[in-house]
């Protein structure tokens, strides 16, 4: 079932197909406006048959989103996922204190234990490795390796409040941040106990430019900091949701961020500090988001049971049937073409 990047259908619901707007139209320009990223286009669930019943309706031509994986592992709700550099492999966290990893090429899981003493907030795979951190309302971020996944390798304590969110930076793997409820952002050492540097700004969510790690993008009530990681330094503030910021994501270049509230969505220009983007709700509340791993001009978006794909470009947006609740986390795989959702349903499913 593999494709070229150029070759793609479009699944739409039918109930959905009058919200879409006049499909023709856009498969006139799906080349145009779906420009694609460097990927093999393999599909490693190419021996999994689709269920006709989780997907949507296919049209003649066009681009193609669709379930082709599941699994639920959890006891309770599911937080946050991250694949792996190779996107071999996907972990996700949550509620039941413990990582499931899922490989991605053998659909084999395995567990962590229950080391953390409360909910894993964020998990994230070091690149280049299969070594992975999780935060936690323990205030601890524990490292963990996934190919000896019964105990955790290091503990890392400083934070004085729940431990929201970290990301390992994309160059320097040795280096990662995380940040807590009291809006402290702690750097470490992966090799070092002892935390190298605090800063105040970010109090849900800490992402790492991609490629070169430059810039980090931090998320604190209804503002986006960004800093230069050398200097330590806030060069912008993207101000503009009038709510809580639930999520941030960069695209793979590094040159846009998207900060998603729960009526909103902007997608900000690096270069210029301005909002170049918006999408407010249509009744869906918006959770997660992530940069699809194959479009430059997609989005995928998650909200409460559905995503959202939005293009950019033609500010269209298609709405899929994906889960039980809310969509709390999104992760995309360039190297595979995956998108992986998870959801306080229990479940994580994978998309491409």
């Amino acid at each position: 079932t593999g494709f070229s990047p150029l070759k793609i259908k479009i699944f739409i619901l039918q109930e959905d197909m009058d919200h879409f707007g006049d499909v023709g139209s856009l498969d006139d320009n799906v080349e145009s406006f779906l420009s694609p990223d460097d990927g093999d286009g393999r599909d490693l669930f190419g021996s999994l048959k689709r269920n006709p019943s989780e997907h949507a309706a296919e049209t003649s031509k066009g681009f193609s989103f669709g379930e082709v994986g599941s699994i639920r592992k959890s006891n309770s709700k599911v937080i946050c996922c991250h694949f792996s550099s190779d996107g071999k492999l996907l972990a996700s966290a949550g509620h039941d204190k413990k990582v499931v990893i899922w490989n991605m090429e053998t659909l084999q899981t395995e567990c962590t234990p229950e080391e953390h003493s409360h909910i894993i907030t964020d998990v994230c795979f070091r690149p280049h490795s299969t070594q992975l951190a999780t935060s936690s309302f323990d205030k601890s971020v524990r490292v963990w390796d996934a190919s000896e996944p019964s105990y955790s390798i290091r503990t890392y304590a400083g934070h004085t409040s729940p431990v929201m969110s970290l990301d390992f930076h994309p160059k320097k793997s040795e280096l990662f941040c995380s940040c807590d409820g009291n809006n402290e952002i702690r750097f470490w050492n992966i090799n070092q106990y002892s935390c190298a540097r605090v800063s105040k700004g970010g109090s849900s969510q800490v992402r790492f430019q991609p490629r070169i790690g430059h810039l980090l993008a931090a998320a604190s009530e209804n503002v986006v900091s960004i800093f230069d990681v050398e200097t330590d330094r806030r060069t912008l503030l993207l101000q503009g949701h009038p709510t809580e910021v639930h999520s941030v994501c960069w695209d793979t270049n590094g040159d846009y961020l998207a900060s998603v509230s729960q009526e909103s969505v902007k997608v900000w220009s690096l270069a210029s500090g301005e909002c170049i983007h918006e999408l407010s709700s249509s009744g869906n509340k918006f959770h997660s988001c992530v940069f699809h791993p194959s479009y430059s001009t997609l989005l995928v978006i998650g909200g409460y049971q559905s995503l959202e794909l939005w293009n950019m470009a033609e500010n269209k947006c298609m709405t899929i049937a994906a889960h039980e609740c809310v969509i709390s986390a999104l992760a995309q795989s360039p190297q595979t073409g995956m998108v992986a959702s998870a959801s306080h349903d229990k479940s994580v499913k994978i998309w491409k």
